[in-house]
């Protein structure tokens, strides 16, 4: 008999929620975009997020087969933006509209909290800045003085969500209390929080693993919606639940995702320790790592310069490689992991057709990864086994090819690597499954495997090795 499982992603634009089986089918999928003002990167509205969850939820239940048995729903989750927060009231309603990750009136507060952190913490989260849930915290507190009084508790924006379903808004997971200062290796708020910040003790939550359940839902929701009081389990950082979703949940496994940008995340049994700070590590519900690093190197360059003929170029590209020639599509200035460079600059071959440059483009984002993971197994120790990917970048059969080449591993393209079927796959973890390798394992589907063209990895050796001279006599590595 199936059971299913509610998973839900809270955007900074928009939410989708999906309903899977315990085979990750999805049986059920909506989505929102929010009514947003022109606040929405600084501050939003947890009021919207929630009415716009509750309806798609709503919509998805509505729209449902026959054939599916409502009892059979077993749990929710939800997942996030990583560093917003929201002060509570003791009836654990918003003080204040969510302060978004992505609101940069924290620089200040930032560099306090990390000398803070470096002053007192040997080996927790010393990472600091703007997008931080501990540096907006203290913001508010200094810019908001009358309204510290009335604070009974900080959140993050899934918390509020999974209060709302469960009326649980004093437990948050390993991912969301990362960024707010939450020691990851003694499981504690470090004693700096309080003395040194001057939050109160009473202000944070209780952390647990991602994974836990929290809660029922509600008797309101669960009569209104027809279900079973189902569980709520705790929520995670966006970044995190996408990782679950692409299947990188045991040791050894990475997920690349190739958007914007390439963010890369992946499981270890140590913890990494990164003296220069390009690299910080989420705690594993089963007690691993989960290291990650973002680089500002990723597809924004087809889309900005080679989108009208991208697919005539992405025809052209396997007889064209290897180009031999040496590429780095940066697009703006500066880079932050795997190279810590703030003048860097990209570069692309001179005199060649436009074929070759887009060719020995995405060579160059292949090297740029190689590098980033040859760090991680310096760091860590350990190797790396395989690389599942997400994002748009993803989506290019030979680009996959040549990345398999570059990096020597096996890549694995799952089908629905979302933030929302993470949180699914959350939502059964612990629920249904014994444990989130075997929620994962069982809930995602590889719909691509490339394994490396060992002809083509030699020949790429050199040129890789070329490509790291070049960044050395930059003065970038």
């Amino acid at each position: 008999m199936d059971t299913y499982f509610f998973g839900l992603d809270v955007g900074t634009q928009g939410a989708r929620a999906v309903l899977v089986d315990q085979l990750g089918n999805i049986v059920g999928s909506e989505s929102v975009k929010f009514d947003l003002d022109e606040r929405f990167r600084e501050e939003q509205s947890p009021a919207i997020w929630w009415r716009d969850c509750a309806a798609i939820i709503t919509k998805i239940l509505a729209g449902l087969s026959q054939t599916i048995d409502r009892e059979a729903i077993r749990a929710i989750s939800v997942t996030s933006t990583s560093g917003t927060v929201i002060p509570l009231d003791r009836n654990n309603l918003p003080l204040h509209d969510a302060i978004m990750y992505s609101d940069g009136r924290s620089v200040k507060q930032g560099e306090r909290c990390m000398q803070a952190a470096k002053d007192h913490v040997q080996h927790g989260y010393t990472g600091f800045n703007s997008s931080s849930g501990m540096s907006k915290m203290l913001w508010y507190v200094e810019h908001y003085p009358d309204k510290v009084k009335n604070i009974a508790l900080w959140i993050h924006a899934s918390d509020y969500i999974v209060g709302k379903l469960s009326g649980n808004y004093h437990m948050t997971d390993y991912t969301n209390a990362l960024k707010s200062g939450y020691d990851l290796n003694a499981l504690e708020w470090p004693s700096y929080i309080v003395d040194v910040l001057g939050m109160k003790p009473e202000w944070l939550q209780q952390v647990v693993p991602s994974g836990t359940i929290i809660g029922k839902l509600s008797a309101d929701l669960a009569m209104a919606w027809q279900l079973p009081r189902i569980d709520v389990v705790v929520g995670m950082t966006d970044g995190c639940a996408t990782q679950m979703a692409s299947g990188a949940v045991n040791p050894g496994e990475w997920n690349t995702t190739i958007g914007t940008t390439l963010v890369i995340k992946g499981v270890t049994k140590s913890q990494v320790i990164d003296p220069l700070g390009r690299l910080y590590s989420h705690r594993h519900p089963e007690g691993h790592w989960m290291p990650g690093g973002a680089s500002n190197t990723g597809a924004d360059w087809i889309s900005l310069d080679f989108q009208a003929d991208f697919q005539e170029l992405t025809e052209q590209v396997p007889v064209l490689i290897p180009t031999g020639l040496l590429a780095w599509p940066l697009k703006h200035k500066g880079e932050r992991y795997p190279i810590m460079a703030p003048q860097a600059r990209g570069f692309e071959p001179e005199s060649v057709s436009r074929e070759l440059v887009f060719a020995a483009n995405l060579e160059g984002v292949a090297f740029i990864e190689r590098l980033a993971y040859e760090i991680i197994e310096e760091l860590s120790g350990e190797k790396v086994n395989a690389v599942f990917t997400a994002g748009g970048g993803s989506n290019s059969k030979v680009w996959l090819r040549i990345r398999s080449a570059v990096l020597k591993v096996p890549i694995f393209k799952c089908k629905e690597a979302t933030g929302a079927l993470g949180a699914a796959i959350m939502a059964a973890s612990y629920s249904y499954y014994s444990s989130l390798e075997e929620a994962a394992s069982k809930m995602t589907h590889k719909e691509m495997q490339v394994f490396p063209d060992m002809e083509l990895a030699d020949s790429y050796e050199g040129q890789y090795q070329q490509f790291k001279y070049k960044l050395k006599q930059l003065g970038y590595i």
